[in-house]
């Protein structure tokens, strides 16, 4: 009975070992323009998407990647909710479509679930201001953000939808895109 619970439990690690590094090559492959790295990251577990960071205990701060996969006539967005779980309340860098061929981010703050998306200073510090760019099917955000409270645990929301004629519609009210939150630990991954 012993060597039978010893086997289960060695076989248990080698499952949760396999997933997590699953989880990881799906992720730790990808490149970045310009020299651009980062210390870890995690393969999010809906809508295409994935989030690389590098965390700076000195200041506090996370400069990151969001990437996720989209048309390049949609609209992808990432974001650290301060005060709770959940849409309401997060504050997001929505990356869409801007003139002449360039990515533009907006900044907000989804006071509520059916939000109006006005470009505003989000309640933490983003001491460099966020850039976008669209490539092989995904935006991917660049932003560096000072982590809220100084904790290195933030409950994060992502977001992928269509555009109409250049404005940013909303995304679907079903399945992934209601399951796009997650706690992340931006110490340990």
């Amino acid at each position: 009975m012993a060597r039978l619970l010893l086997v289960l439990a060695a076989t248990a690690v080698l499952l949760l070992a396999a997933g997590a590094t699953a989880q990881q090559q799906g992720c730790e492959n990808a490149t970045f323009p310009a020299g651009r790295s980062f210390a870890r990251c995690n393969t999010l577990p809906v809508l295409g998407a994935s989030l690389y960071w590098t965390y700076h205990a000195a200041n506090g701060t996370a400069e990151l990647a969001f990437r996720a996969q989209s048309d390049a006539t949609g609209w992808v967005a990432w974001g650290i909710n301060p005060g709770g779980a959940g849409m309401a309340g997060s504050n997001v860098f929505v990356a869409s479509p801007g003139g002449g061929g360039a990515v533009s981010v907006l900044t907000t703050i989804l006071r509520t679930t059916s939000p109006a998306l006005d470009n505003t200073t989000l309640s933490f510090a983003v001491p460099v201001p966020p850039t976008a760019e669209y490539a092989a099917g995904a935006y991917t955000i660049y932003v560096t953000v000072a982590l809220p409270g100084n904790s290195t645990q933030q409950n994060t929301v992502w977001q992928a939808g269509p555009l109409s004629g250049g404005a940013i519609m909303a995304h679907r009210m079903s399945g992934p895109n209601l399951q796009s939150v997650k706690r992340q630990d931006f110490l340990s991954g």
